[in-house]
């Protein structure tokens, strides 16, 4: 099994996109319902990008591509995405 390392590995290149800090941000997966921070995903660094998988059942949570000026973000592995409401 490759190297993984876990989700604070997304702090970086999803601060760029979110205010909020999203490794706090709790996920459900879309697979197995395990509701989680985001930080607790196993994030693979080795693929052209970055690859959230579920810590429980290893469903592909998220997929962070940067492409020169572009970043590419796909959420489709998860249920949820609950983030904290930036206070006032």
């Amino acid at each position: 099994m490759p190297r993984h390392l876990d989700g604070n590995a997304l702090a970086g290149v999803l601060s760029e996109v979110f205010t909020a800090d999203v490794t706090a941000a709790r996920a459900r997966c879309g697979n197995c319902g395990n509701t989680a921070p985001v930080a607790e995903a196993m994030v693979y660094p080795d693929a052209p990008g970055l690859v959230a998988r579920c810590v429980r059942c290893n469903h592909v949570l998220a997929v962070v591509v940067e492409a020169g000026d572009r970043l590419v973000l796909s959420l489709a592995g998860l249920d949820t995405l609950e983030l904290r409401a930036p206070r006032a």
